[in-house]
């Protein structure tokens, strides 16, 4: 199973949920730090319910994670599983691994053409990817 990070801003952490067989666990939503910040909630299963408590609103953390799916009564859920949470660096953009990095698809302009486009905004219509 692959294996992801995204770092951002802690934006809030809710409480442990405990169920009837035993399960425990715990959600928080880190809002990425780019141009087009998203909200993201992650949930802590088990032991790890507590690795979000020596964090606070605001800090800066990365969240490493893994991309989790079922099906339950012919719906299929999507989880991002976090198993680990650490201080972040202070950057002023959202670090993704580039399995989730929209511009890590870009095509790339040739040696002939001139540097390859740095965001969005340098890409002209004709050329969007998709």
């Amino acid at each position: 199973m692959a294996s992801f990070e995204v770092s951002g801003k802690l934006k809030e952490v809710m409480e442990v949920q405990s169920f009837s067989s035993g399960f425990t666990k715990r959600e928080f939503v880190l809002t990425t730090e780019e141009q087009y910040p998203q909200d993201i909630k992650f949930e802590l299963i088990k032991d790890k319910t507590s690795a979000i408590d020596k964090f606070k609103e605001n800090d800066t953390i990365k969240v490493s994670f893994n991309l989790r799916g079922n099906e339950f009564n012919g719906k299929y859920y999507v989880n991002l599983q976090a198993w680990r949470v650490e201080v972040g660096e202070g950057t002023d953009s959202a670090t993704v691994h580039p399995a989730l990095d929209p511009m890590a698809k870009m095509p790339t302009a040739s040696a002939s053409s001139g540097p390859a486009p740095t965001s969005i905004d340098d890409i002209g219509e004709d050329d969007l990817p998709f």
